[in-house]
């Protein structure tokens, strides 16, 4: 018996193409910025390009769900880390983990995030001070784009 009746009875998404050239960068932490290129509120993944500064260093975060993260220019590390990323290189960030991102040398670092669920960030103590996730990435750019008259790309659009 052909499986072929199923399959063609399955919805349909198809693929979609972000021009990643269409979508500001948004204030994020000091001088650093995100371009938000996807969110699934399905999921609760988001997907993002992150600018740090040369040298600068981002607030402590703990994440419950898994982090993959691609160096695409500059290069950084964690504090809690041995290791340095540099681009082209690939970080897994297991779910449960705690990290402080760092940018390193000279060059301010570019990164391709794909986050599972929410970044929780860490006051001196632990504890968390502020939390992001699908929503609020996309709340911070839409606000964005309405400040500064920009029309949205739609982001959660499959």
């Amino acid at each position: 018996m052909s499986n072929t009746k199923n399959v063609q009875a399955a919805v349909a998404y198809h693929a979609g193409n972000v021009n990643v050239d269409e979508l500001p960068w948004v204030p994020y932490f000091g001088d650093a910025k995100f371009k938000l290129l996807k969110v699934n509120p399905v999921t609760g993944q988001n997907i993002t390009l992150l600018y740090v500064p040369a040298k600068m260093q981002l607030p402590a975060h703990f994440h419950p769900g898994q982090v993959i993260v691609y160096t695409v220019q500059g290069s950084w590390r964690y504090l809690e880390e041995p290791w340095i990323s540099k681009p082209g290189d690939m970080v897994f960030e297991p779910a449960g983990s705690t990290h402080t991102p760092t940018a390193v040398g000279d060059e301010d670092v570019i990164t391709f995030n794909i986050v599972e669920g929410t970044l929780d960030y860490l006051g001196e103590n632990g504890e968390i001070i502020a939390r992001d996730n699908w929503e609020s990435f996309l709340k911070r750019y839409l606000d964005y784009c309405e400040a500064e008259g920009i029309e949205p790309v739609d982001v959660t659009a499959f």
